[in-house]
């Protein structure tokens, strides 16, 4: 196996180590899937198997997120005659998924997070690596979510040539350059000075205890299943608690007089990139308080510090856009060449579904 300087195998395999043989639901409570994983030059790559099962989180559920989800977006953030517009195009896709049985989905480099982290693409032979996948599930579409081009091109070049189509997302916001971003963001400079001026008390990654990681799932549900998502991924305390004492997640946060948590982030990271799938705060505090804005100052300043990009994920586009986040169509890769020509068909129709209607309205309404 080639060098991991990076050391994705050995994240990789911690995640195996985790999740093989575990029934899903004790880490994720709506998600219901099967984890497996595939060989590669890079490693193991995690696998999510799906078998259309209902009310699934979107993390391994096309359905959830191209009908749902998708449903639940446009009512909230698009003007209402644009969102009435879109309900006859949200019903047909979800009959089109149903009827095609697109929910059968395997999901590569799936790590049951909003955004998944690559391995460089040289580092995997992506035509033999979609065969071994086709041959071991024959009857499911190939999925790989979180491709952009900025961070994952290459990717993006070896799917395509291998027969994959693209699948439009969400829109996503990276930082290439904190430094730069600081400098041009009067948004951002505050709220870095925010940390050091809270009355808060901060709680770094040494000091999470084993009694916290209840109220760091409670303060994620808050704001993800609460104010985002019922389809959010629902991560249960076992899920930090695991994933942290692996080196998978690291916290930071902030508590109050009594100790207990009021707002935390978790970063994921793999090389030079992370992304915080775990951001939570208590929503019935006062706004004057900044919770949201104190938890994603603490990934501000951890990549700034330590020369990381930042990939900060799709929603709260505004507050992000005001911090110099710099937008990026996310893409789904799929491989359907193996399945009988309606799914096919049905791959195809959603591909230019969410590339022709989809991307222009994640851009015109800055999404």
């Amino acid at each position: 196996m080639p060098r991991d300087p990076d050391r994705f195998a050995e994240r990789a395999q911690a995640f195996a180590a985790l999740h093989a043989g575990a029934r899903v639901d004790r880490f994720v409570r709506n998600l219901s899937a099967r984890i497996e994983t595939l060989e590669t030059g890079a490693g193991l790559l995690p696998v999510t198997v799906h078998d259309a099962e209902p009310e699934s989180a979107w993390v391994c559920s096309p359905r959830t997120t191209y009908v749902d989800c998708a449903g639940e977006e446009s009512e909230r953030y698009l003007p209402r005659w644009a969102a009435r517009a879109l309900r006859p195009v949200l019903a047909g896709t979800g009959a089109l998924v149903a009827r095609a049985g697109l929910d059968r989905a395997v999901t590569v480099n799936n790590w049951l997070l909003s955004t998944n982290l690559y391995p460089t693409a040289c580092s995997v032979d992506v035509p033999a690596l979609l065969r071994q996948a086709i041959e071991r599930w024959p009857d499911h579409a190939i999925w790989f979510r979180s491709l952009n081009e900025t961070d994952d091109g290459p990717w993006l070049d070896a799917l395509r040539r291998a027969g994959c189509r693209l699948i439009a997302s969400r829109q996503v916001y990276l930082y290439e350059d904190l430094d730069a971003a600081v400098a041009r963001h009067r948004d951002l400079r505050r709220d870095l000075r925010g940390l050091t001026r809270t009355a808060l008390n901060p709680c770094g990654d040494a000091d999470i205890t084993d009694d916290d990681y209840a109220r760091i799932a409670e303060l994620y549900t808050l704001l993800y299943i609460g104010k985002y998502s019922r389809f959010s991924p629902a991560y249960t305390a076992e899920f930090l608690r695991a994933w942290h004492a692996a080196g998978l997640l690291e916290f930071e946060g902030f508590r109050g007089e009594d100790g207990r948590l009021l707002t935390v982030l978790g970063l994921f990271r793999h090389a030079g990139t992370a992304t915080a799938p775990i951001v939570g705060y208590d929503t019935a505090l006062p706004p004057k308080l900044g919770l949201y804005r104190l938890a994603t100052a603490c990934a501000y300043r951890a990549c700034r510090h330590r020369g990381w990009r930042l990939n900060f994920s799709a929603g709260a586009s505004e507050f992000k856009r005001f911090r110099g986040g710099v937008p990026a169509i996310e893409y789904s890769a799929v491989m359907a060449g193996h399945l009988p020509r309606p799914r096919r068909a049905a791959i195809g129709v959603l591909s230019q579904a969410t590339r022709r209607i989809g991307v222009p309205l994640l851009r015109r309404y800055r999404l």
